[in-house]
């Protein structure tokens, strides 16, 4: 009598898909935490199908993590809609093997006006490159309904694609330039770094002192600093490294009060048109343990 494969036959094949899967499920859903218990359920279900009958094990699992999305997203529309403040995708910090992303922050809130299918179009056609067909499957919808729905997602999207590359080590440097500015009070050359109607974003979640609000314009972000510039002064900011923060040129730090943060910046025509700062502890987990290195 044949026996079933084992638990560990399982995890085997199951193993080296699954970055690829929580990729998609980051995507989908712009948490790190969420993305991770969708791809665990994933391989749960994976140890209960009979995976003999499986042909494409990747695209049967990128549907199941994809169908998992789409029920998360339904009840994650209502959560926003209770948010405090400005909502900000949790921050990934690349690592200096990992390849420049063209998902960047930006893209990642465009995302988030799109209806759950339209984003599934998109990102798996769009950014992943699967077939219409394939994401037809995926969504159970048909080729037609799938190439429209992605060409209306294209349509909301279009301005927040990156439109031309920013070398990863010009970016930086921004990075480094804004952190040494900002921190070490010198508002001179943080007034040259900024553009004209540079804006900037901060998810505190409720939990963490941050705006409720955008704060739009040269000189409101300025007059933020310059409040911001004492506390700095007094309680020191501390630098854990810079890095590429969901595509974008930022830092991770511990400011006063001992918060753990991320700030991403986003450049156009060589000056920063937005800051993107996350300071919720929910939304910093996945990070907490680097910054303690």
């Amino acid at each position: 009598m044949a026996h079933s494969p084992s638990n560990q036959d399982a995890a085997d094949s199951f193993d080296p898909l699954r970055p690829k899967l929580t990729l998609v499920a980051y995507r989908m859903l712009g948490s790190v935490a969420e993305a991770e218990d969708v791809v665990q359920d994933a391989f749960l279900r994976w140890l209960d199908v009979d995976r003999f009958t499986v042909r494409e094990p990747e695209a049967f699992l990128r549907r199941v993590v994809t169908r998992l999305c789409l029920d998360v997203l339904k009840s994650a529309r209502r959560q926003r809609e209770t948010y405090v403040g400005p909502w900000l995708p949790e921050p990934v910090v690349a690592t200096d093997e990992d390849e420049a992303d063209d998902v960047t922050l930006p893209l990642m809130l465009a995302l988030e006006r799109l209806s759950p299918l339209e984003r599934a179009a998109f990102l798996l056609h769009d950014v992943f490159g699967y077939t219409f067909d394939e994401v037809a499957e995926t969504i159970h919808r048909d080729t037609a309904a799938c190439r429209q729905l992605a060409g209306r997602a294209r349509i909301h999207v279009r301005a927040d694609r990156p439109r031309f590359k920013v070398s990863k080590e010009h970016s930086l440097k921004m990075a480094e330039a804004f952190f040494a500015a900002s921190r070490g009070g010198d508002m001179g050359t943080l007034r040259s770094l900024l553009a004209a109607d540079v804006t900037m974003h901060a998810d505190g979640g409720g939990k963490r002192p941050a705006a409720i609000a955008p704060i739009v314009g040269i000189e409101d972000v300025m007059q933020l600093h310059e409040g911001l510039t004492r506390i700095f002064a007094a309680n020191g900011s501390r630098l854990i490294r810079f890095g590429l923060i969901n595509g974008l040129p930022g830092f991770v730090s511990v400011e006063p009060g001992d918060t753990l943060q991320t700030t991403a910046l986003e450049l156009r025509d060589g000056k920063i048109a937005a800051i993107y700062v996350v300071r919720n502890p929910d939304k910093l987990h996945h990070l907490e343990r680097a910054s303690m290195h």
